[in-house]
This record gives C-alpha cells, structure tokens and sequence, in this order.
C-alpha cells in the first residue's frame, strides 16, 4: 500500500519538516492543531488541518481518539508521529494500525521491547552490544538497591526504568546520599511517567553520547547511517549535535555501528531509529570505552546532521520502508561526505536559568543566504507568530555543512550571529559562545561541560548590549535630516563641535548616548540591525538580540497636553485593568498594566476626565497601539 495523504500527529518544525517531503513526493498532507496552534506556521503549510482540543498536550497532542478521528475526517491513510508527544507510544502505534491506517514508524513490539531501560539492555546484551556496569532486576526495595549500589561503587546514576527526557536521573557520588536520592528519583519516575522504577548504573565522570543511526524494513534489512556526537548538553537536553562524530577511528566505527545494527535486527526493527552509546570522554575513542545507553523508536530531532553527510532524505526513507519497500541503498553504497553540525534554537533565556519565554515574534530569520546543502534552516515559527508556553522552547533548528569539522564550526559561528529573533527570548548568544569555545573547537567538550563552564557561556558579554546601542545611535544621527536647516538634527553647535546624542531605551532604562564617547573592544562583532517599528529596532550582536527603542517625544508632548485614549506602547500581554467605563480618571493615574519584554509597564490616564469605554481584559495578548482604555471625548 502507498501512501497517498498523510496525517502528521505533531506540530512546529518537525511538522514543517516532514511536510516539505510530502510536497517533493506528491503525498497530501494534513495537520493538526491545538486551541495555541490554530494560527501555528504547520496549519499554515498543510493542505488540510483539523483542530484537535485545548492548549494543554494532554488534552489536544496527545488524545488518541482526537487524531484517530481527524484521520478519518480528511481520508488520511497514514500517520506520522514525528517526535516527542506519542512518536514511542506503543498503544498509539498498535491503535492506528487497528485503524487500518499505515503508521510511519517502528512496530509497536519494537517500541515496547526499547522503551524500559532495563529490558532494553538486557536485549543489547543478548546482541552482544557492551553495556555498562550496574543493577537493573526486578526487585525494588530499598535493601537490594543499597547492596546493589554498595557493590557497583560511587559515584553512579539512578534511573528511571520508564525514563526519557533527563527526567527520573539522580546522580549518587556517595553512600549516604543514596536513600534521599533513591526518594526523589522514584517519586519523580511516578509523577512523570506512572512507574516508579529504577535502575543503578556506574557512572562515566566526563561522558560522551554518541549514537548511531539505524534503519530497518519489513524484510529484514537493516543499515547505519554513521554516526552523531550530541554530547554538548545542558541538563541532560541536547544543544548541539553534530556528524560524524569528532576524532573517530575507523575500527571504533565499524564495531559501535556493527553493534547498532546487530541490535535492530534484534528487534526486528522498521524504520528510523536511533541506538545512542555513552563513551568515557577522558580517554581518546577506543573499542573499551563506549557502552550501550538506550534506542530511541523514533526519528531524532538531530536527524538532518546525517542527511547532510549522507544525502539522503530520513523522512523519505520513513516513508518508502512504511509503505513496505526495501530500504532505499545497502550498506556499502551510503555515502559520508563532510562534517554537519545543528544547533537548536530555542525561546528560552539562558541567562535566568534557560526559562522558557512566549509571547509575539517581533523579528525572526536567518539574515543571509541559505541553501539547503550548505545552510539548512528548519523553523516551526516566522515573523508574527506567537510562542505559545504549552510546548518545548525548540522554535527552530540551523544546519550547516562543509568539507571538515574546522570549516563546518567558522560556518556556524557565522550563520549564528547573522540570526534574529526578538519579542521572546533567545539562546543563540549562548549557542554562539558554545561553538566558539575553544573546548567546543577542540572537541574536549563533555556532557558535563555547559554546566562547569556556568556565566561563561549564559551570560552575554556587557558590550553586546552596548554595540546595540551604539548601532540605533548610528542609524538615527544617518537618517536624520530635514527640510530646512533647522530641521537638521546632525548636532551642529554654534563656535563648538558637533555633540551627537540620541535618546535610547533597552526595558524600562532611558538615557542619553553619545556614541562617539565610546570605545568597544576591536573583538566585538558588528550588530545586525532591523527595523521593527519607526523607532523600534532589533539588534543582534554575535547572536544575542535586544530591542532598542527612541522614545517619541511627539507622543509624550501630547500625553502632557492630555488625549482621549491609553493605548499599547508595544506587544505583550495585559496583566490588569483598575477602572471600568464610567470611573473618573486624574491624570496620571494608573489605568492598565501590561508586561511586554519581560517586564511591567504601568499605563496612566493622558488627561483629568471619564472613563467612557474598556477594551482590553486581563490576559489579553495585546499588539502596539491597541487602544485599552478610551475617555469621553472633550
């Protein structure tokens, strides 16, 4: 059976994504959306989209029956889960093929055999695939736990048995802080996935992660498309990942993939998956030093690193061997050109803890050329749309490729300081400091690494702010001018120098800057500058983007003078409302408050008088220049 319409069981840019092979091969496609995605950039791309419940996952994304049913609206006759929400949900898998849909992915035995880390170990084991030292029975108390972690030794990890997502992990460097470990691990296994259990595991102290990508079909083939080092990791969440896999010898390849391979066969694994391995960091790559960690039943979010090395399309491949197909190359004739690194972008602020932001998307893009072979950008999200704050921070992915690792890492760097994204926050300063650290160059770099280097790498140098600022004091004295003389504003004094100062904000702070009286150190990359409103501008400098703003004096001058309206100043949301149509108002007073740019701005009546009407309501997102509050016309 070929697919004919494909119904892709997710959202953002791995929707995006596998649409775009959709439109290459003829197959019609069909999104679906949340009450938060009715106007997402996947309804926009699809050919058809079917609204599926409320915000929450719990309630939309993740409600079998829903997509079940949106299938069989639109004739669907096959679905994809993409990854995250219900790509490794066995009974989702078992459910659409109930259905008599064709479900792009991994049989649901395959996926039930991988899912429990320590079944799945025991199968890799059976494989002949090395695993690591450690406890993984059936008994759960907490005196065979302690015997067990006694003879494993300190320092070790505890695991949830149904873990994923870093979630369920304890790190355990010595016997007295077992027991409160062992609590809190099993209570956070409950809490996210309904199962309490765990697993001991000797820990690696400067671990690697690299894992391999494999393919199966219904015929019993089964290849590698090499290898991936995604060890650049902030709390156990990947950062960057990268293709093939720094400083490998070619015989520790050959035995890490022959592994891979043995173990999907194991399984009688179909389509895309991923067999990830821990590898001891502080020694060079060796046949001894990398273990078994767990097989990922799904296509991997860093799945276009290989497709740059490979040329090949993953999604096509999913496609073709869920249809029934052969695989479409052997093993011999898969090619490996070059190196590919990707970098995830991420609306989050790594400077408060990585905390996830939300909100309207004043600029976002790649500010030069790409290509697709030696510049990929794979995005959920575009200029004008909103971040919702149900889902992951991940809003879009940069690729880039070239003949070695050194130029793939220059490219990089590159690519990332011409990308804006302002009205939430960003990680590509902090991805930008990562790709040109010299552990990153040098590949040194561990697991633990982010996390030990600290403000290094999550704070932005105090001169990005400054260089921004200094490029809108640019852009304002180059555009000023007038029709006459005294309409210039080039700062011409009479029998002195020019003074050249602009009035500038970034937040809530104002002040005057003379950037001539500035010096930036020669290293500081030059901003990218763009214009948001008429006085509005987003400033990237090496990947960190602010917004600066020239405060309108026009509109000040008439707030003195009064007005008949308060009104948004700039995107955000309202947080509340003090007065209803009929309240009288002194001027001054605060009417509104709203939070826009991570902070809050109190909005005070422009004049004495009448409340006449209330147009916004608490919780409103809210765009520059909605009218909130209008008085009675005098």
């Amino acid at each position: 059976m070929k697919i004919t319409k494909l119904l892709v069981a997710n959202r953002g840019e791995i929707a995006c994504r596998i649409f775009a092979t959709c439109r290459d091969l003829g197959i019609a496609t069909v999104a679906v959306y949340s009450d938060a995605d009715a106007r997402a950039k996947h309804v926009r791309e699809a050919d058809e989209a079917v609204h599926i419940g409320p915000a929450p996952a719990a309630e939309s994304y993740l409600k079998v029956e829903a997509i079940l049913a949106a299938a069989k609206e639109t004739g669907a006759d096959a679905i994809h889960p993409g990854y995250g929400f219900l790509s490794e949900n066995a009974d989702f898998a078992e459910a659409v093929v109930k259905a008599g849909l064709i479900w792009v992915g991994p049989p649901a035995s395959a996926i039930r055999s991988m899912g429990p880390k320590d079944e799945a170990k025991r199968i890799a084991e059976e494989a002949g695939v090395p695993v690591l030292p450690g406890y993984r029975g059936e008994a759960q108390d907490a005196k065979t736990l302690t015997e067990a972690a006694k003879e494993i030794g300190f320092p070790l990890l505890i695991k949830a048995v149904a873990g994923g997502g870093g979630r369920g992990i304890r790190l355990v460097t010595k016997a007295s802080e077992l027991a409160a470990e062992l609590e809190s691990a099993v209570r956070e296994a409950e809490s996210s996935f309904g199962d309490g259990r765990v697993m001991l595991e000797k820990l690696v102290e400067q671990p690697r992660h690299i894992e391999v990508q494999v393919f199966g079909d219904s015929h019993g083939n089964a290849v590698h498309l090499y290898e991936r080092d995604c060890s650049l990791q902030r709390r156990r969440q990947k950062v960057i990942e990268e293709a093939p896999a720094p400083g490998m010898p070619e015989d520790v390849r050959k035995a890490m993939t022959d592994a891979a391979v043995a173990l999907t066969k194991a399984v009688k694994y179909e389509g895309a998956g991923t067999v990830e391995f821990i590898v001891d960091g502080s020694k060079p790559l060796s046949l001894d030093t990398f273990w078994f960690l767990e097989m990922n039943t799904r296509l991997q979010v860093e799945h276009p690193v290989t497709e740059m090395i490979t040329r090949q399309d993953l999604v096509e491949w999913q496609l073709r061997v869920a249809s029934g197909d052969l695989l479409p190359l052997h093993q011999q004739d898969i090619p490996l050109h070059g190196h590919a690194i990707e970098a995830r972008i991420c609306a989050e602020d790594p400077a408060e803890g990585f905390l996830p932001g939300a909100g309207l998307i004043l600029e976002f893009g790649l500010m030069e050329p790409v290509d697709g072979e030696t510049i990929r950008w794979d995005a959920g999200f575009e200029t004008g749309d909103r971040v919702p704050s149900n889902y992951d921070s991940m809003i879009a992915k940069l690729i880039v490729h070239d003949g070695n690792r050194h130029a793939t890492c220059e490219k990089l760097i590159s690519a990332l300081s011409h990308l804006q994204l302002a009205g939430v926050p960003s990680n590509a300063g902090f991805l930008s400091r990562c790709a040109s650290s010299d552990a990153f160059l040098n590949h040194s770099h561990h697991v633990n690494w982010i996390a030990e280097a600290g403000e290094a790498l999550t704070l932005p140098p105090a001169e990005h702010e400054l260089a921004s600022v200094m490029a809108v004091c640019d852009v304002r004295l180059n555009e000023a001018g007038g029709a006459t003389p005294w309409g210039l504003q080039d700062g011409w004094r009479m029998n002195t120098a020019p003074v050249h100062k602009v009035m500038v904000a970034v937040g809530a702070d104002a002040d005057w800057v003379d950037p001539d009286a500035w010096d930036l150190p020669p290293e500081t990359p030059l901003p990218l500058v763009t214009d948001i409103s008429p006085r509005r501008y987003a400033v990237t400098t090496g990947g960190d983007t602010v917004l600066v703003e020239v405060p309108e004096f026009d509109a000040d001058v008439e707030a003195v003078l009064g007005g008949d309206h308060v009104s948004a100043p700039m995107p955000g949301k309202v947080l509340s409302i003090s007065v209803e149509a009929g309240a009288e108002v002194t001027r001054g007073d605060t009417v509104a408050v709203m939070e826009a740019m991570k902070m809050e701005h109190a909005l005070t009546a422009p004049r004495d008088g009448v409340v006449e009407t209330v147009a916004g309501k608490v919780g409103d997102q809210v765009s520059e220049g909605d009218i909130l509050v209008q008085l009675v016309a005098e």
